[in-house]
């Protein structure tokens, strides 16, 4: 299937999600994540939710991660590159929200792609074999392919995967996992 008739379908499957649906999803994933052995690495990667595009709300994670006293990292983007800078969270980390409804650290502790272990990554869709659909601009895939090569690629999603296999490109990464709210997927 054709990311952007894919990117169309979820979107509009997302803004039907009320707040209350959004909050109970986004527990559900947490939970599930729980399940799989993800937690004995140190360095974890997360985004902070762009609200208005109602994506997952990744505290509960958060909240797992600061409880399995983990190093956290969040990203700052780079619109004209499509890169990001990502910076370790602390509890002094202050956040302002970008033009595009991103919320960004401000400043703080650069963290290389390197050292980092697990990677959280937001999807719209995604399929049976671990190929995913975002926003289209490459911003992860740039940064997975400067991470180390057994880096955890680990998306989330409201949603089941599609069946059918998405058309990928030569510089999409494929995923490791993907946890939706009823199921854990590992490819």
């Amino acid at each position: 299937m054709e990311k952007p008739n894919l990117r169309k379908k979820y979107k509009k499957l997302r803004a039907s999600l009320s707040a209350q649906d959004i909050d109970e999803k986004s527990l559900k994933i947490a939970n599930k994540l729980l399940e799989i052995d993800i937690w004995d690495h140190q360095y974890y990667h997360v985004f902070i939710p762009i609200t208005r595009h109602k994506e997952i709300d990744t505290t509960y994670i958060l909240n797992i991660l600061q409880g399995k006293d983990k190093h956290i990292l969040v990203s700052k983007s780079n619109m004209e590159t499509h890169t990001m800078q990502h910076y370790l969270l602390t509890d002094n980390t202050k956040f302002v929200i970008n033009n595009y409804g991103i919320p960004e650290p401000e400043d703080g502790i650069e963290i290389a792609p390197e050292k980092i272990d697990v990677v959280f990554i937001p999807l719209l869709a995604y399929d049976t074999k671990g190929n995913r659909v975002g926003y289209g601009k490459g911003f992860y895939d740039k940064f997975l392919s400067e991470c180390k090569s057994d880096v955890l690629k680990i998306g989330i999603s409201f949603f089941e995967p599609e069946m059918r296999e998405i058309r990928k490109s030569n510089t999409d990464i494929p995923l490791n996992y993907c946890i939706s709210t009823t199921k854990s997927y590992k490819y």
